[in-house]
């Protein structure tokens, strides 16, 4: 059982407590956002909690097992640094969250009560949802090598050995047309083959989405032109002019590895593996003889 703060202790045993639940969510960039559920800011350690009207947790859940646990938050767009657009761009994603219960008539009275990561990230209409993980959630974490029959490595990355930024592999270009939030008309694609960078990384170099960052999902050569389709929502509408950079992608088979990558020598999977197909075999008799054989 956690021993309490001996101040803390003595206003919960009075009764009356003039408590309120503060988060602290702590970017990848080192940026810090702060929240509260009181009704005016709370400040303790150099952070402001701004006080965000409708922002609201649902109950805290602990397992005394190796399961996650966890919360779930939900509030709308009211506070300045909680923007829609910073939370569609991912920037969020993976973010560290500190929940305190803190007196708010003497900020010195606290205690820091769970501690997790930013999960899934939701939006509707003006509101958001967001599910914190507990920390058990690294015990999911794959961690070593994973025997399946596809590549578990990232290409482009120290194992997979593909240099993404070799001309062959890198496409530089610019929207011809908008065509939605999602799907744009691509100049400067040409030379590529239509599939080449679908599973790739596109990265707005100009524009409103400048340093944005998705995922390919489909590339396509029409009549009409090269059209790409994009996993997620940018922020900002894409505008015909606006170039990126966008990088071969590869769905981790063998036969990609060797004849998109020429990288069979660094293919981190197990081609050979046997399928469902032969673990359900069984042996029977063969009919011409008394032997038996896997069927």
């Amino acid at each position: 059982m956690r021993a309490l703060p001996v101040d803390f202790d003595a206003h919960l045993q009075a009764g009356v407590t003039t408590l309120s639940r503060c988060w602290q969510l702590k970017l990848r960039n080192g940026a810090v956002v702060a929240f509260t559920d009181h009704d005016d800011d709370i400040g303790f350690d150099g952070i402001v909690h701004q006080a965000a009207a409708g922002f609201e947790a649902s109950a805290d859940v602990t397992h005394a097992s190796f399961a996650v646990g966890g919360l779930d938050l939900e509030g709308a767009f009211s506070s300045e640094s909680l923007v829609d657009a910073a939370l569609q761009a991912g920037d969020y994603d993976g973010a560290v969250i500190e929940l305190w219960w803190v007196n708010w008539q003497d900020v010195a009275q606290r205690v820091l009560v769970r501690r997790g990561v930013l999960g899934e990230v939701t939006k509707a209409d003006e509101a958001f949802g967001a599910e914190v993980r507990g920390p058990m959630e690294v015990l999911e974490t794959i961690k070593g090598l994973v025997y399946t029959a596809a590549c578990d490595a990232d290409v482009g990355d120290a194992r997979c050995g593909v240099d993404l930024d070799d001309p062959q592999y890198l496409g530089l270009g610019s929207v011809g047309e908008a065509l939605g939030p999602r799907r744009l008309r691509a100049d400067g694609l040409d030379g590529f083959g239509a599939g080449w960078f679908e599973g790739g990384l596109l990265v707005f170099t100009s524009g409103l989405n400048a340093t944005r960052r998705f995922v390919v999902k489909r590339h396509a050569t029409e009549t009409l032109g090269v059209f790409l389709d994009i996993a997620g929502e940018p922020p900002e509408l894409i505008a015909a002019g606006d170039t990126f950079e966008v990088r071969a992608g590869c769905d981790k088979r063998f036969a990609t590895c060797g004849e998109k990558f020429d990288n069979i020598l660094n293919f981190r999977g197990f081609p050979h593996i046997p399928g469902n197909d032969a673990a359900l075999n069984y042996v029977r008799a063969d009919d011409d003889n008394d032997g038996g054989r896997l069927r």
